[in-house]
């Protein structure tokens, strides 16, 4: 059996997000109130086009952007500008896509979104740029974001942050190597050692039982990983870290990134749910700030690019750059949608207008919303006390814990959304995840704050002798053992089996509650009885279950002996 070892894991500010000092800027910034009552509702009030020729002269001129320029003469938004102007052009078209700039767009989308995203959608032509081999206002605009958000080199993504964790994981891991990450990881870190070959080294988070959450990981449980491989005669070809997590837990990546880079060893962060860390004193700082050779992050998030759209970020000397253009352009469709890059374009330079204050708003509306909650009577308000071990907690997440009540989050969610029309962005066991962006405005944030006043006031009445929520101290990665690495279990013989019959076989497919994204069964892995109990119980309060053949859990696909 081969055994796929793991690590087990063992505030200044008022409004309990835990930043240390190491964490800010010290940029002058005016100060966020921590007390307010603001929010009390108001009585009234594939495959291109086809080209392999350029026509030379237009493209002569476009490619003049690419050309060294000064900050006064640098156009702010190089793709949006470029897409623009290629929309605007009065041509006889005979290329691809087949609704001809919305000449043939369906009446059904139109009525819908109208005839302007059709017009722009246009494919690689030579005054657009290549995405895979850019020299024009793609060059331009991902060296604009590169300056912004402090790399090396930057990469727009179309295929979400899961590409380019896969690309990540395939550029630092060749078949064989080892990669340390978190048990925790995202369904992508798992895609990408399918697709690598690589060796898991786990380490298995903490755990909360009162959330109902896993955590980071300290530099210790790294250090730990690190010399169990060397202990083993091998070295971890890269370490993977998840920062911030869902429910915006920081790990302490500055002490990680010195670690790893002490015995040479990149550091990948996947830092989906952080592409605005960074921008304002009151959070903390990005992992390209805190040394990480990769970010990824999800520029769709908390950002304002379309859904899909993210950026690779490296930085160092540890990764070879041309390896993740080489495994970008595998992973990627060579029919990038212009309006995915040209959003990436307008989101940095959204963020460029005023980087220091553009959050204000947005962080003044989550402590606000913070405070009156923590106010409320059988509401919890997640907060870094709970999490000792990790520096702080992005100040944009509010995750509300319904336990006291005696409601799970799955049942505040319906309370929430069939009384109130609150939409959550993640609903789990124990507590809900709401996120502040910069579209969120006060009116909503009202909204919510009356909606779980008036839920808890209800519940208090119906639920007082109802302390406890059933299912307590079940952890997902509690008992893990491996026989065949991701990749091998994959493309192995399969089976299906009833559920009865499935405990000690080694699990065939990749299953997971979504959100957030992370399996509780990864193919390779021995079915054990408390990964069974705790998809079962979470499927019982209403969890969506995505990868099992079989969405209802009555049989699951197994790898054959």
């Amino acid at each position: 059996m081969l055994r796929v070892s793991v690590v087990s894991a063992s505030s200044d500010l008022s409004f309990h997000l835990g930043f240390r000092n190491n964490w800010t800027f010290g940029r002058p910034c005016a100060s966020l109130p921590q007390e307010s009552s603001n929010l009390e509702p108001r009585k009234k009030e594939e495959k291109t086009s086809g080209r392999v020729t350029a026509r030379s002269a237009t493209k002569d001129k476009i490619l003049l952007s690419s050309s060294p320029t000064t900050s006064q003469q640098q156009n702010p938004t190089p793709l949006v500008t470029a897409l623009k102007a290629s929309a605007e052009q009065n041509a006889a078209t005979f290329h691809f896509p087949g609704h001809n700039r919305g000449r043939a767009a369906p009446n059904s989308i139109t009525e819908l979104i109208g005839l302007k995203p059709f017009l722009h959608d246009l494919p690689e032509l030579p005054e657009l740029d290549n995405l895979f081999s850019p020299e024009g206002p793609i060059l331009d605009a991902q060296q604009q974001a590169a300056k912004l958000f402090g790399s090396l080199e930057t990469w727009f993504l179309v295929g979400g942050t899961t590409c380019g964790i896969q690309a990540a994981i395939m550029a630092t891991c060749s078949p064989g190597d080892i990669l340390v990450l978190p048990r925790n990881s995202h369904i992508s870190a798992v895609s990408a050692l399918i697709l690598s070959g690589a060796v898991p080294k786990y380490i298995i988070p903490d755990y909360n039982f009162d959330w109902d959450i896993a955590v980071g990981v300290t530099p210790s449980q790294v250090e730990t990983a690190i010399k169990e491989v060397e202990k083993e005669g091998q070295k971890a070809a890269a370490v993977f870290i998840t920062s911030p997590t869902y429910h915006g837990i920081c790990s302490n990546l500055s002490e990680i990134t010195q670690l790893c880079h002490s015995h040479g060893i990149p550091v990948i962060v996947d830092e989906a749910h952080g592409a605005h860390l960074g921008f304002h004193p009151h959070m903390p700082n990005s992992a390209m700030q805190q040394g990480a050779d990769i970010a990824v992050q999800s520029t769709h998030k908390v950002l304002c690019s379309l859904t899909q759209s993210s950026m690779l970020h490296l930085s160092g000397k540890l990764v070879d750059r041309e390896k993740i253009s080489r495994c970008l352009q595998t992973l990627q469709s060579t029919s990038p949608s212009y309006l995915l890059l040209a959003s990436l374009d307008a989101a940095r330079a959204q963020i460029s207008e005023d980087p220091e204050t553009i959050f204000e708003r947005a962080l003044q509306l989550a402590i606000e919303a913070r405070n009156m909650l923590r106010k409320t009577r059988g509401i919890s308000v997640l907060d870094v006390s709970s999490f000792p071990k990790f520096p702080a907690i992005d100040p944009l997440r509010l995750t509300i814990g319904f336990r006291q009540l005696g409601l799970s989050g799955y049942e505040a969610d319906e309370i929430l959304y069939e009384d109130h029309d609150i939409i959550c962005e993640l609903v789990e066991t124990q507590c809900i995840t709401f996120v502040i962006t910069l579209g969120t405005c006060r009116e909503h944030v009202q909204k919510l704050v009356s909606g779980i006043k008036h839920l808890a006031a209800t519940s208090a009445s119906t639920c007082a002798d109802k302390r406890k929520v059933d299912g307590d101290n079940l952890a997902p990665f509690a008992d893990i053992k491996t026989s065949l690495i991701p990749r091998d279990a994959f493309f192995s013989g399969k089976r299906r089996v009833s559920i009865e019959k499935s405990l000690g076989e080694v699990c065939g497919e990749l299953i997971c509650p979504y959100p957030p994204g992370i399996p509780v069964l990864i193919p390779g892995e021995i079915i054990t009885k408390k990964a069974l109990d705790y998809l079962l119980h979470v499927r019982s309060k209403g969890a969506v279950i995505t990868g099992a053949s079989d969405s209802q859990l009555s049989s699951i696909i197994v790898c054959n002996k």
